[in-house]
């Protein structure tokens, strides 16, 4: 392994471990850019069409004082993950590959990580995931039961969000690896397995013990659509939290983003405001969680359940360590507060892939974060992603 990029990949961990107080974000992202275009040759071929090099983007300070640097990075596509190999990793070293969700028709994006990446991608997810759904507002109780809903790692071993779930099993001390409630079926989908479900919620509510709940927005789906075809409904003991996240894999119906949220707070007895929605992808190795915004409340025709109107943003938020840009597609500059474009990912932890990610995602601007918005109309559908309607 690049003696440099373990270097760096060591000392982001110590920076990302320690709140990243004091870093200079935009010399990392320069140094870090000088690596990956001298270590990645695809990258490098890709930068150098562009005619964008370490020492162009250097010099751009010097040139424009109030302007980042980063910002000048050449980006990857994340539809062009399924066709190169954007890693730094010698083939042989690589012990863990990541494929993007979607349906079995589509070729997935790849991102390849060894003992190093995966360290560094550990210590970013878990160090965002300690903040915002631990420690954010009151913060939860270490004893509190740990549900996913979904496969073990060991029947879904290349999915980043099921890494992400066992990596906070492990960190939060939970010992029983039947924390995961769901299973995979003849054709790979994820299913859940409703009597282990609702043994679980029924033994943390006589148990008096929190849960944190975590799962797709597609599994949430089937669980609520399960409660209310069989008229149950649960208070989880105070204090539960629930995260959940991506789209719905044409697995199950789709509906608001706000009334998902008013069911899960009908039907388990989790208040909004302890309901978190993260947004991450395989092609990156850090993860953005959203911040509700207060509003006026409209009733869904379809289920009598009151919830804010989709207009009423949920603005995510990435860790320090990495950045975002909305970008219009057709000036592909950067939008105005308040404006409409594609979603842009500058990602540190992304030590030994590519940095900077343009994805097919499409957001609001709000302030240095975003209000999602949904897959562009050109995009494929992605398993943890969101279609325009949904939100």
């Amino acid at each position: 392994m690049n003696t440099e990029l373990s270097n760096f990949a060591a000392r982001l961990r110590g920076l990302i471990l320690s709140g990243f107080h004091g870093a200079d974000f935009d010399a990392l992202a320069v140094e870090l850019f000088n690596l990956q275009f001298t270590h990645c040759p695809i990258y490098q071929e890709q930068c150098l069409a562009r005619r964008v090099t370490p020492e162009s983007i250097s010099v751009l300070r010097g040139l424009t004082p109030t302007f980042a640097r980063w910002k000048g990075i050449p980006f990857v596509a994340t539809a062009a993950f399924k066709y190169f190999e954007y890693s730094s990793i010698p083939f042989k070293k690589h012990s863990t590959v990541f494929f993007s969700s979607g349906t079995t028709e589509q070729k997935p994006s790849r991102h390849f990580h060894n003992a190093e990446s995966l360290a560094v991608y550990e210590a970013s997810l878990w160090t965002a995931f300690k903040q915002k759904i631990l420690a954010d507002a009151k913060p939860i109780s270490r004893a509190a039961k740990l549900i996913c809903l979904t496969p073990p790692p060991t029947q879904v071993p290349h999915s980043s969000l099921v890494h992400m779930f066992e990596t906070v099993r492990q960190m939060t001390g939970e010992t029983d690896g039947s924390v995961f409630l769901g299973k995979t079926d003849a054709d790979g989908s994820w299913i859940l397995d409703f009597d282990v479900v609702l043994k679980a919620l029924r033994e943390s509510g006589a148990k008096k013990q929190p849960l944190l709940l975590l799962g797709t927005a597609f599994s949430f789906v089937h669980l609520l659509d399960f409660l209310a075809d069989k008229n149950l409904q649960f208070q989880l003991p105070e204090n539960s939290r629930v995260m959940e996240t991506g789209g719905y894999k044409n697995r199950s119906r789709t509906m608001p983003k706000a009334e998902l949220h008013a069911l899960i707070e009908k039907f388990l007895g989790v208040p909004r405001e302890n309901i978190i929605c993260e947004y991450g992808m395989s092609e990156l190795s850090s993860q953005a969680y959203d911040c509700a915004a207060n509003a006026s409340m409209q009733t869904s025709r379809d289920t009598g359940i009151s919830f804010a109107p989709t207009s009423v943003a949920r603005s995510f938020h990435f860790p320090p360590w990495a950045r975002v840009q909305i970008i219009s597609p057709e000036t592909r500059r950067e939008v105005a507060d308040g404006e409409t474009g594609l979603i842009r990912i500058f990602d540190l932890a992304n030590v030994f892939s590519v940095a900077a990610i343009q994805t097919e995602d499409l957001g609001i601007r709000r302030g240095d974060g975003f209000e999602l918005l949904g897959r562009a109309q050109s995009a494929e559908a992605r398993g943890c992603s969101f279609n325009n309607a949904e939100n």
